[in-house]
């Protein structure tokens, strides 16, 4: 498997890094921390982006981008993940807000909302799950109940009512992308809807729920009796579960972990120096068989950038990234905090690293549950695969919009 991407994309990933090293601060762990100057760093550094025209690289250029190839935006996205996601929330708003409105929006709501995320100005939240409805996300109960008001033009309008959990970023955004019933009877995929929702409307309340990863990850969202109408609906009323689908294709491929995982892997033996040949020669195996598995992800996640090139996303393809991915994040962070346990560490590069691994882990933990739990995803692989007639990635494919 040849892994380069080409001249084009080498010169793309050595802009990136410069402007990385250039805007960001060298000790940067993300912008979701409990200091308001990381979130305001990686609004900055969207803007500088935006600028330079590599935010929303692959966007259609009436949308604010600059019609590039998926795989220079796979080129962003690993760097812009191996460099702890300087464009903090954003990456949300351009791999799969902006593409789903893209597809599914009307006119106006295109023109509402893809300027300011191409912009890198708009931070969305996402209104998924709820207490009892995570995995099993069609179990929501979250309910749009109709207003016989009408929204004064003789359209529809609805009271939100429900609640959410998890629901990242809640705290700094200004948009929500929602999923609510609207409707009940036959199956439970049927009768929802998205609704996208400003996060200042009359009837919503946000609660911080204090976690390991620190502050803006995990969220709780009260809807109580949150005014929408048609204007807000994205899609059709009652069929919003396939847009769901799509999106979550999305969401699963756009997070390129794997980078991560690789950059903290190849530094290892760079900042321990000397000391690396005294570490047990079974860690020393380990660590080695954690790269290969970086390469095996990144494999898998190419597979499905492929086909998003071709307008197809096969969810075979999509659930074996995913249980790749999050796998690696948790058996590379056992495999690095052993190494940085077992080494006295010294100097702002060693200690840097230190903070880096040790970030890693904590988040690590939720990743085989986060974005759909490694369960789900073992489940959609096994389905998939028993009405596939060949081999892996030969199961229906669904068409879906490219970022």
């Amino acid at each position: 498997m040849e892994y380069d991407l080409g001249p084009a994309a080498a010169a793309l990933r050595q802009r990136l890094r410069g402007l990385v090293g250039e805007h960001v601060p060298a000790d940067y762990l993300g912008a979701f921390t409990a200091d308001p100057a990381d979130l305001a760093i990686a609004q900055r550094f969207c803007a500088t982006l935006a600028e330079e025209g590599l935010l929303c690289l692959a966007w259609p250029e009436e949308f604010g981008g600059r019609g590039a190839s998926l795989w220079e935006q796979t080129v962003v996205r690993e760097e812009m993940w191996a460099a702890h996601e300087p464009r903090g929330a954003q990456y949300m708003g351009v791999n799969w807000v902006g593409p789903t409105i893209m597809r599914h929006g009307s006119a106006e709501q295109q023109a509402r909302h893809l300027p300011p995320i191409a912009r890198g100005e708009v931070i969305w939240c996402q209104g998924f799950s709820e207490p009892g409805a995570g995995s099993d996300l069609a179990s929501l109960r979250t309910a749009a109940r109709q207003d016989e008001a009408g929204d004064g033009r003789g359209g529809r309008a609805w009271r939100v009512y429900g609640q959410k959990i998890w629901t990242s970023y809640a705290t700094m955004a200004q948009w929500c992308f929602l999923l609510a019933r609207t409707s009940t009877g036959g199956r439970k995929q049927q009768g929802l809807t998205i609704f996208l929702v400003p996060m200042d409307a009359p009837g919503i309340e946000v609660r911080p729920i204090d976690c390991m990863m620190g502050p803006h990850h995990l969220n709780e969202v009260f809807f109580d009796g949150v005014r929408v109408t048609e204007a807000d609906v994205l899609g059709t009323v009652d069929a919003g579960w396939a847009v769901v689908q799509e999106v979550l294709a999305f969401e699963r491929v756009g997070i390129a972990r794997y980078a991560r995982c690789e950059r903290l892997l190849q530094a290892a033996p760079v900042v321990l120096g000397d000391a690396w040949a005294d570490l047990p020669a079974a860690l020393r195996g380990r660590w080695a068989r954690m790269l290969v598995h970086a390469r095996r992800a990144r494999l898998l996640a190419y597979r499905v950038v492929a086909r998003q090139g071709t307008g197809q996303v096969s969810p075979v393809d999509s659930a074996a990234y995913r249980i790749a991915v999050t796998k690696l994040d948790q058996d590379s962070a056992e495999v690095l905090v052993e190494i940085i346990n077992l080494v006295e560490l010294e100097g702002a590069e060693a200690d840097y690293f230190r903070r880096e691994v040790e970030d890693h882990a904590r988040y690590s933990v939720s990743a085989t549950v986060a974005s759909g739990s490694i369960e789900m995803q073992r489940i959609l692989l096994s389905r998939a695969l028993t009405t596939a007639s060949g081999p892996l990635g030969t199961a229906p494919a669904r068409t879906v919009a490219t970022s």
